[in-house]
């Protein structure tokens, strides 16, 4: 028996068959009208779900350029600026920032854990000449959403330019840019959007936009001054991935028909479905409880399972791809995607996938656990 790919990774994701039809479209003219609808299209739309009345930028980089776009645009070698990290993409931001000069203060936090509001608040107490700090919101190496609202609210009050990892959350889970006081908030087109890799999009604040005017680091790709000038008569200042940004026009009207608050209920509904169906297995959630992802789950294997094998079956014989962990965690746990275009189906396929890959494994049974532990979660929460 054979199976069609169920990629459940944390990003790139499952491409709409929709979207797909969308990227076939003929070549178009970068600098001319059709395109600038497109942008503006695409701009207006990120905007509603971003949460913000700011600026918009769309890159043509993966969601780490964004990042590095950040960093480039708002720190000075020598810097003093604030990381708060509790994972692999949060020692990214450290390492990008350090890259360009800066002067890096870490407020580390063990893997798993969310970073704490009070501990923030004494950092940047004692940093004073930090003016740029740097947040995680959904660590993917870990499983885990950080309490972001709490942590850029305490970055704002002490005056600090306060940017965001949301590569792998913004579109999935619930952000307001704005409100919250956010400078700089970063996604990436093949998460939740829908849409292949290639597009980032960066929200940038007026207060931003100050911090950028004084920041001296070199920039010439990623200078949002110049996205900016471009954006403004609907154009990129160099050749965009016209393809993608098909992609991500045709994700973003699925958001819409579909609503953000129903997106955002979705994701949340079927990350307690899958989380509810590996403890059935005898995994262990990696993440800490009230904080874990409602795009990707991190789990300890059972006793006796061998995460790579696990991993190289259920991909050989059942079509299902799930992701190992990252740096310190390779081989010793599963990360399994569940953002962007999934339904409770998909989510069934995978744990049922799963169980039987457990049993030709000589791990556990395949008693049904998993389905059923799933399905019950499900019948449970409202849709």
């Amino acid at each position: 028996m054979t199976f069609s790919t169920q990629l459940r990774i944390p990003g790139p994701t499952p491409l709409p068959d929709r979207v797909v039809r969308a990227m076939s479209r003929p070549m178009i003219d970068h600098r001319g009208p059709e395109f600038a609808a497109i942008l503006a299209r695409i701009t207006s739309g990120a905007r509603r779900v971003f949460k913000t009345s700011g600026d918009l930028l769309l890159l043509t980089s993966s969601g780490t350029g964004g990042l590095e776009s950040a960093v480039a645009n708002l720190v000075s070698p020598g810097d003093e600026v604030v990381v708060a990290l509790s994972g692999n993409f949060g020692e990214r931001f450290a390492a990008l920032a350090a890259g360009y000069g800066a002067d890096v203060v870490r407020l580390e936090f063990e893997w798993g854990q969310p970073v704490d509001a009070d501990d923030l608040a004494r950092v940047l107490e004692h940093h004073p000449k930090a003016k740029v700090l740097f947040l995680t919101h959904n660590e993917t190496s870990t499983g885990l959403t950080n309490p972001l609202r709490e942590l850029a609210r305490v970055g704002r009050d002490a005056g600090r330019v306060v940017v965001v990892d949301g590569v792998s959350s913004i579109s999935s889970i619930a952000i307001e840019t704005d409100a919250w006081g956010i400078d700089v908030a970063v996604s990436g087109s093949q998460k939740g959007w829908m849409a292949p890799p290639g597009i980032a999009l960066v929200s940038v604040s007026e207060r931003a936009w100050e911090q950028q005017a004084r920041a001296r680091s070199p920039r010439f790709y990623f200078d949002w001054k110049e996205a900016k000038t471009w954006a403004d008569k609907g154009m990129t200042p160099f050749t965009p991935a016209i393809p993608v940004l098909f992609a991500l026009q045709e994700g973003l009207a699925m958001l819409e028909e579909e609503g953000l608050d129903s997106v955002y209920d979705r994701h949340a509904r079927l990350a307690r479905a899958t989380q509810t169906g590996l403890q059935a297995l005898g995994f262990q959630l990696y993440a800490r409880e009230g904080f874990r992802s409602n795009t990707v789950t991190s789990a300890l294997p059972p006793p006796g399972l061998d995460v790579n094998a696990l991993r190289k079956l259920l991909d050989d014989k059942y079509g299902v791809v799930i992701a190992g962990g990252q740096a310190k965690m390779a081989g010793k746990m599963i990360r399994v995607g569940h953002l962007g275009a999934i339904a409770e189906g998909d989510v069934v396929q995978v744990l049922w996938a799963i169980e039987q890959a457990l049993e030709e494994l000589d791990v556990a049974p395949a008693d049904g656990r998993a389905v059923a532990a799933a399905t019950t979660s499900l019948q449970g929460v409202p849709a």
